[in-house]
């Protein structure tokens, strides 16, 4: 029965377009009481049966405008649908405030601080990697989970601050997988996804979604992560910020890539269109986030050309990562290095032996010195790709020096 009222919840809920904290709100309002004692976190545990209602059915019946028996009977069984973007949120809440708030009372100044430290680490990398950055990243996340908990603040300081701390944790946890470390990344990055959940903030929840889905895409999780950007995507919906909506659809591209298949494929480069006409949309006039700064065409272009890399189509690939390696900041020595190892393996599909072992000498030259588990993840894949042609001497000399 449990599970039956909560996906009866859940289907409601979301005929109505509610987030999970906004059911709650108006439950709590319909039953007449102070404060919120029913949150997100309730509403999910009742949506995922992992509790029941009970006494809170009658007002959950009221605030959805449904009678209680839309609620308490069963529905037939119908087809599966995918996952919503509620269903990766983490049913427990770490960012709960503590009962006391004895550290005093935040305002709007403290907040602004919290942004310029975030905008500042998001900066730092772009020219350092993950394995530099991680000890102060997570140290400056600890700080910003103790401020929410532990002061007190207004409701609109309090979801700035939820605001802050969920593009923080996007940053973060870009940074854990960076230096490998993924399990503390998918961690960091459902942390966030709460954040921005309750902030209801959706193109930012979009942002983080797409992260994780990115990770576990390439973390043999493909699935799941393909599940999980398609519920990026559909909860920003079409009147997401140009740019975001582009950047979201670029990750469902990479994960129907990841997922394998020529139908998968189509999608893939289907939605790699969709990414281009989604950023022609983008104009002076268009307000976006500020954390969507670095996505532009060139960045499309990488990501179209890794997709054809992926898919074994050199003759699509070689081209455009020669164009935007050609325009491409060299400062930017991880990116570049990344880049540049998508091309070698084009190379190499193209029958190229030469050019490809002259480009990986590059890669492994600007990774020497990148603490990034990507960039060295991307050193195997190009190496173990050059070895079925080590009688080429080029290659065979690459491969003597890498051993």
């Amino acid at each position: 029965m449990g599970s039956s009222i909560g996906a009866n919840i859940k289907r409601e809920r979301e005929r109505l377009g509610w987030s999970q904290a906004r059911l709650g709100r108006e439950v709590c309002r319909a039953a007449g009481v102070q404060g919120e004692p029913v949150g997100r976190q309730e509403v999910s545990r009742w949506e995922t049966g992992k509790r029941t209602p009970r006494e809170w059915l009658p007002f959950l019946a009221a605030a959805l405008g449904v009678p209680m028996e839309v609620l308490t009977t069963p529905q037939a069984p119908s087809e599966p649908t995918l996952p919503t973007l509620a269903d990766f949120l983490p049913i427990e809440d770490p960012l709960a405030p503590l009962g006391g708030r004895t550290r005093g009372r935040l305002g709007m100044a403290q907040v602004n601080d919290v942004q310029q430290r975030v905008h500042g680490l998001r900066l730092a990398d772009d020219f350092l990697a993950g394995g530099d950055l991680l000890r102060p990243a997570l140290r400056e996340l600890r700080r910003v989970i103790c401020m929410h908990r532990e002061h007190s603040y207004s409701n609109a300081t309090g979801r700035q601050l939820l605001i802050q701390l969920a593009e923080l944790a996007q940053i973060v946890g870009w940074i854990a997988s960076d230096a490998g470390c993924r399990e503390e990344a998918e961690r960091v990055y459902r942390l966030g996804l709460g954040a921005a959940a309750q902030a209801e903030d959706g193109t930012l929840a979009g942002n983080l979604a797409g992260s994780l889905a990115y990770q576990l895409s390439n973390a043999g999780r493909e699935v799941e992560g393909l599940h999980l950007a398609l519920a990026a995507l559909e909860e920003a919906g079409l009147d997401a910020p140009p740019k975001a909506r582009a950047l979201y659809l670029d990750r469902v591209a990479w994960a129907y890539t990841k997922a394998g298949g020529s139908e998968n494929a189509q999608h893939a480069l289907r939605a790699l269109g969709e990414a281009g006409e989604a950023l022609a949309k983008e104009s002076k006039g268009t307000e976006s986030p500020a954390w969507l700064y670095w996505v532009n065409a060139g960045e499309l272009q990488v990501m179209e050309s890794r997709v054809y890399t992926e898919l074994h189509r050199p003759l699509r690939a070689v081209p455009v990562l020669r164009k935007v390696l050609g325009e491409y900041d060299a400062t930017h020595a991880r990116e570049m290095a990344l880049y540049l190892s998508w091309l070698a393996v084009a190379y190499a599909d193209a029958n190229e032996p030469e050019e490809a072992a002259a480009t990986a000498e590059r890669v492994i030259s600007l990774s020497a010195d990148v603490a990034s588990d990507r960039t060295a993840q991307r050193v195997r894949v190009m190496l173990t790709r050059l070895a079925e042609y080590a009688e080429v001497p080029e290659v065979r000399a690459l491969l003597h020096q890498a051993t």
